[in-house]
């Protein structure tokens, strides 16, 4: 009899959060009378959009370039990301004094452009649906000598954006669900190994746009499924299939997969702003979507959403938002 040791337990999840104390935010737990009428349930909003950066990617990206060698610091961090991936290894590599060179999409948004920029990274683009982000990130990290650190295939990765649902755990107590958004699968990975080690009952819902439904398919198939690179307004989750390792842990953790339209993800980015006062990016909004939608199928009395971030310029805002006139 074998046994196949997990790429992320609890204990790394614990170990992360230890190491983030006072770098990273402990966000709030946001409440709304009006969103627990709507959908007939207690529902605890984990607002990473009020995290460093805007988005749950600093918890990964500083666990994991926190524990590189004062030589690897030395020589410097290459990425590649759309945008928070690549703001996140940004600020952690300023914080922790050494450079970053990133590899973003050309049609990345603007504001998440310049933020990277604005933390000190240098900017390498490519076209995402020629390109091949990975292996430019290589070549790049190769040539310079520079350690990758990958936007979720990585243990640190997923241990680190994991501590957003430790923290709602610990601040709310048990819940029935708990709804995160997909994308490469690095913060579904995390949220799933943390409620289920916690809550084994738990049910653990990922969320995806349906033109990037990766995910799904591949957890139907029980093996990774490709498909082209998704056209849709979640930026964050244009993938076209997911991480090996992160899905080595949700095939067996994740319960399921709900699909949203980019429509609905329109208007759950309204309702946050409108009745939440508060600003989501769409690929933070997926999991709303599904709430207010229906799409995450019968809930229980207290449900969860990972709220993974907030990186929306105004323009952008008002165009996705904007009322019909």
């Amino acid at each position: 009899m074998t046994t196949t040791t997990p790429p992320v337990t609890l204990d790394d999840v614990r170990d992360a959060a230890a190491r983030l104390k006072g770098v990273a935010h402990r966000t709030p737990v946001l409440r709304s009378r009006t969103l627990d009428a709507l959908v007939g349930a207690e529902v605890h909003l984990k607002c990473e959009n009020f995290q460093r950066v805007g988005a749950f990617k600093f918890r990964g990206a500083y666990n994991a370039a926190s524990r590189l060698t004062p030589e690897q610091l030395a020589r410097g961090i290459a990425a590649y990301s759309s945008g928070n991936h690549a703001q996140a290894v940004a600020l952690a590599a300023r914080e922790l004094g050494t450079t970053a060179v990133i590899v973003m999409p050309e049609d990345a948004p603007p504001s998440k452009r310049a933020a990277t920029y604005g933390y000190g990274a240098e900017i390498v683009t490519y076209d995402r649906y020629t390109g091949d982000r990975v292996a430019i990130a290589e070549a790049l990290a190769a040539e310079r000598g520079l350690t990758v650190i990958p936007p979720y295939e990585h243990p640190h990765i997923m241990a680190g954006q994991g501590t957003a649902s430790l923290e709602l755990l610990e601040d709310v107590g048990e819940l029935g669900a708990v709804l995160a958004p997909v994308g490469g699968g690095g913060l579904i990975a995390g949220t799933s190994t943390v409620a289920k080690g916690l809550y084994p009952g738990i049910r653990v819902i990922g969320v995806e746009p349906e033109a990037g439904d990766d995910t799904k398919r591949s957890l139907e198939a029980g093996r990774r499924v490709s498909i082209p690179v998704p056209h849709t307004i979640a930026d964050g989750q244009a993938l076209h299939t997911p991480g090996e390792l992160t899905f080595s842990v949700n095939r067996r953790l994740v319960d399921e997969i709900a699909l949203v339209s980019d429509d609905e993800i329109r208007d759950a980015m309204r309702f946050a702003f409108e009745r939440l006062k508060i600003v989501v990016e769409p690929s933070g909004a997926t999991p709303l979507a599904a709430l207010l939608t229906g799409r995450a199928g019968a809930l229980p009395r207290r449900v969860g959403v990972i709220v993974s971030g907030g990186n929306v310029d105004a323009e952008r805002f008002a165009e996705l938002c904007g009322t019909a006139g």
